[in-house]
């Protein structure tokens, strides 16, 4: 209901839909699904007094029809699907109860149908104008709590097996005689059954042995036929795969031999002119290489030669003075002869005193030991007179006769 405009329209859809308009149009929806219903009637009198419980099962649903829809909105709209099932339950119930008043024990244990009936026609007005639709409705028991339907039953038990009885003796009887009738009946069927079987199993074999004969002839005609055919066309169908295999073949040599120049080409392109190009350069880097080590081994030799030549002349100059020194000390050796030598040696002493008190330059402090009772002067007087031994034993001068 709302929408633009301020429009009062209410409008139904069942099954589609339409435009609702945000905060203007309220919208509200009714459950259409069937609705299945268990009246129930307990201690209910019926015609006779006697007090029954009934029970049933109704099938509901509320009608689609625009006008009969609108009454079930007025109703209904807003309510849950148990609130719509409560209503149509009272009602029911309420309308199986009055029928209930109405009838005799007997109509309505022997005639449930009948009595179902009655309810949907009687409910159905009351329920139709709240737009409910009875689907269906049938009585589901019938009992009491006096055992007056188990009574009824066994009254009409007893009679129903005394006709039983009756009804099997004669229909023994007759079954009887025309089971002799029937078999007579079944002996002459019989036997003009089989005598007409046996014919026509005769004119079937016969029939079927013409049929066979000429069916298999023109199934081996067929067949021939077929043969000769399928040889012809797999002839024709060969050649053609033959001239289309040589076509295919011309073809693929014409691609292979344009595939051969290409290829030819392509290395030409990719492969012989840049090992051309890379073999000159490379031959032309190697002549140069060569160039530059000849030149480099040609100086280094002129090198070798020249530091030869000047060490050589440098050896020979150190040679030839040191032989100049020696011949000259010789010399002077010879002329001066002993006083030469001793002056030598009266040179190298200090030298040799050097040489020789080195190692005692890192001594802090010495102890002369001796076992007799001497002094140190004694003891260096001992040391200064073994001095000239030890030069001859060095020079080959003896400082004791110079």
């Amino acid at each position: 209901a709302g929408g633009c405009c301020g429009s009062d329209v209410k409008q139904y859809v069942y099954g589609g839909w339409a435009w609702a308009w945000w905060c203007i149009t309220d919208t509200q929806r009714i459950s259409l699904e069937i609705m299945t219903l268990q009246p129930r009637c307990e201690d209910v009198e019926t015609a006779e007094g006697v007090a029954l419980t009934v029970t049933g099962v109704a099938q509901v649903k509320i009608m689609t029809e625009k006008e009969l829809l609108a009454v079930a909105c007025e109703q209904f709209l807003g309510k849950n699907v148990q609130d719509v099932k409560n209503v149509v339950l009272q009602t029911l119930e309420g309308h199986l109860r009055s029928i209930l008043g109405t009838l005799t024990v007997e109509q309505i244990y022997q005639d449930r149908d009948q009595f179902a009936k009655l309810v949907r026609e009687v409910a159905a007005p009351d329920v139709g104008r709240m737009g409910i639709e009875i689907l269906s409705f049938t009585i589901k028991d019938v009992y009491d709590k006096v055992d007056y339907l188990s009574s009824l039953g066994k009254t009409q038990t007893a009679a129903v097996r005394r006709d039983a009885d009756i009804g099997v003796a004669e229909a023994e009887r007759d079954a009887g005689i025309r089971e002799a009738e029937c078999k007579k009946e079944m002996l002459d069927v019989k036997f003009m059954a089989d005598t007409k079987i046996a014919d026509s199993r005769r004119a079937f074999e016969l029939q079927k042995a013409a049929f066979s004969e000429e069916v298999n002839v023109k199934t081996a005609e067929a067949q021939l036929a077929y043969e000769l055919q399928s040889a012809r066309e797999q002839q024709k169908i060969r050649q053609e795969e033959i001239e289309i295999e040589v076509v295919q073949r011309k073809k693929q040599i014409d691609v292979e031999e344009k595939e051969i120049i290409r290829m030819e080409k392509e290395l030409i392109a990719t492969v012989k002119r840049p090992a051309e190009a890379e073999a000159y350069r490379i031959q032309q880097i190697a002549e140069g290489e060569k160039v530059k080590q000849v030149l480099l081994a040609q100086a280094e030799a002129d090198k070798i030669r020249k530091i030869g030549e000047a060490e050589a002349f440098v050896i020979e100059a150190i040679g030839m003075a040191e032989a100049e020194r020696m011949k000259l000390k010789a010399e002077a050796l010879q002329q001066y002869g002993e006083a030469a030598q001793l002056a030598l040696v009266l040179d190298a002493l200090p030298e040799i005193a050097a040489k020789v008190a080195a190692p005692l330059s890192k001594v802090d402090e010495i102890v002369i030991l001796s076992g007799e009772s001497s002094n140190t002067t004694s003891e260096v007087n001992r040391l200064l007179a073994e001095i000239p031994a030890s030069v001859r034993a060095i020079t080959g001068v003896d400082l004791t006769k110079v």
